[in-house]
């Protein structure tokens, strides 16, 4: 039975102070920074007094003040995750493919020991990011999408801001961006649907943003190789809001009833053309087939199953932060880096059997 008591309060009927580490030392019989290290489960310090130590933090309450530790010890362990704002669009945090981005980038900065500043900026703005280091709130940022400023981002890199995009990689480009290989992406969700014998295939997508663009041009690429036509009236562009891909694939089929397939720029684009397809008849895959992008979690749940073309979100997340703290700690511009995609075949676009 442990009989160690908490400090009392400094007189009758007064409210017992919080406990400090000092009290927490002398209960255990330790300095305080043997606490400080025993709570951080720094191997450091024994096994058997970690124990002992933390099982007294528990049976106290006794909780470090991280913040506090943070101020005395000068060092900012916050990063800001900026996700843009695009007043002509409205993009929210619905799109299911932030929310995948967002957690992997949540996951890997815990599991550094960091915190994470989720900030919404003005998309035309983007340079508004520097100001969260610059009043010293985050020790670095994270941009999710280059959008349409570029030049704002190498602006940025110029000044020597600890800076990371989730974007593609563009000509004279000073920062660092980590993404997906987009080309490649659009590729391989062209090769697929000429193997399944579509030959009217349209794009849903803004290619005014620089991983959609990408995207399309290696989609047509492929197509050119093939001598399959993609004439404008086949590429509707729309935002990344299920509205917008309703709305879009809704006047694809205006222009050319006879489509009988569809490569969309992200998975929620393409969930919601399958939903404006049902409306006008079309049975997908028989009529239309339907190709995303992203492969989000919610895409092999989706009815028909999504096909897809996997960006590896979890994996993104954790170079981004490895590449954001690489730069803070040695202040230099680190490489881009880009991750290899993959098509993932499911029943929105294949008329068998999946293997």
């Amino acid at each position: 039975m442990n009989d160690a008591k908490p400090p009392k309060g400094d007189g009758a009927g007064k409210s017992r102070r919080r406990m400090q580490m000092a009290d927490l030392a002398k209960l255990a019989g330790v300095a305080p920074s043997t606490v400080s290290r025993a709570l951080a489960d720094s191997e450091l310090v024994s096994l058997e007094t970690r124990e002992r130590i933390q099982t007294l933090a528990r049976q106290f309450n006794y909780t470090i003040n991280r913040a506090a530790t943070r101020l005395r010890s000068g060092i900012n362990r916050t990063i800001g995750v900026v996700v843009p704002y695009e007043q002509a669009s409205r993009q929210s945090f619905a799109d299911p493919f932030l929310h995948g981005m967002i957690g992997s980038l949540a996951d890997a900065l815990t599991q550094r020991d960091y915190e994470m500043l989720l900030v919404r900026i003005d998309a035309e703005k983007l340079d508004a990011a520097s100001a969260l280091i610059d009043a010293g709130r985050a020790a670095g940022v994270i941009l999710i999408g280059q959008w349409r400023h570029h030049d704002q981002l190498n602006a940025m890199a110029e000044r020597g801001l600890p800076l990371v995009v989730w974007g593609a990689q563009l000509p004279g480009q000073r920062y660092c961006t980590v993404g997906s290989d987009n080309r490649r992406g659009g590729q391989l969700a062209a090769q697929h649907l000429l193997a399944e014998g579509r030959r009217r295939i349209g794009f849903l997508g803004d290619v005014g943003l620089p991983e959609v663009a990408e995207r399309y041009r290696g989609f047509a690429e492929v197509l050119k190789a093939h001598q399959v036509a993609l004439p404008d009236r086949r590429h509707a562009s729309a935002p990344f809001l299920a509205g917008a891909g309703r709305m879009a694939m809704q006047a694809l089929l205006e222009v050319e009833p006879e489509l009988d397939a569809v490569f969309a720029s992200g998975d929620l684009l393409a969930m919601a053309a399958i939903g404006a397809l049902r409306e006008s008849g079309r049975r997908v895959p028989e009529d239309v087939a339907v190709v995303g992008y992203d492969d989000v979690e919610l895409a092999a749940h989706f009815s028909p199953h999504l096909t897809t073309v996997r960006q590896p979100i979890h994996e993104g997340g954790t170079t981004l932060v490895e590449a954001l703290l690489q730069m803070i700690e040695h202040g230099e511009v680190m490489p881009s880096i880009q991750l290899e995609t993959q098509l993932i075949v499911r029943q929105s676009s294949h008329r068998g059997e999946i293997a």
